[in-house]
């Protein structure tokens, strides 16, 4: 089964998840860099497994290296019922925690995890903390996540870091998506007539993709 968080974009095939060997959780590794993760020691020595190199982690001072983290945006995984009952038995128990069911996914299935190539979850803030770890002609998942205004239908140009030319092509992409009537799902046999057409998305001021006049929001 391969999982997608619903402020995912899928822009090539990726079919091939599905031949991944069976008995492991594949998902991509995470990144430490921004202030969300201000309450972790991985933030405060400037260690991400990212870029594991730059900082090294202070083993005598921490004790060993934290195991590898994954973002659980994407995941890939063989449906199992046993498995499913041992995870609600396990949340009954599991601690709350900053980052909910991914800090207690990372927590369950961390004997089983294999990292995958960031081509299949791209977080948008990989683009300005990990540029050289980004191939973007190779993207196939992006995530637009990132603290929240990295959502596409939220962006308005004036946040830190969304004015940058690669993550605008990628809010771009995901409004030609959105604007593109070819991939609109409608039940049943329903279709539009040549009269009607599907609303318009006005969002911090954003009439389906462009700021729409005088609605600019803060």
């Amino acid at each position: 089964m391969v999982y997608l968080d619903g402020d995912t974009m899928v822009f090539d095939n990726i079919d091939h998840l599905f031949d991944l060997p069976d008995g492991f959780f594949y998902a991509v590794m995470d990144c430490f860099c921004e202030k969300s993760w201000s309450h972790t020691n991985q933030y405060k020595v400037g260690y991400c497994q990212q870029s594991p190199k730059k900082v090294q982690w202070p083993e005598k001072e921490l004790g060993p290296k934290p195991p590898p983290y994954f973002n659980a945006g994407v995941c890939v995984f063989e449906p199992n019922l046993s498995t499913y009952n041992l995870l609600l038995e396990k949340l009954k128990v599991a601690p709350t925690t900053r980052f909910a069911e991914q800090d207690f996914l990372n927590m369950f299935f961390r004997d089983v995890y294999k990292p995958i190539p960031n081509v299949y979850n791209l977080t948008l803030l990989m683009l300005w903390r990990h540029p050289d770890n980004v191939e973007l002609e190779k993207i196939k998942v992006v995530h637009y996540t990132c603290a929240g205004e990295a959502k596409p239908w939220r962006v308005t140009g004036n946040e830190e870091n969304m004015d940058r030319e690669d993550v605008k092509m990628f809010v771009d992409k995901w409004w030609e998506i959105y604007n593109d009537d070819k991939l609109d799902y409608w039940r049943g046999s329903y279709t539009l007539t040549a009269t009607e057409s599907k609303p318009p998305l006005v969002i911090n001021g954003r009439r389906n993709g462009r700021y729409a006049a005088g609605s600019m929001a803060a």
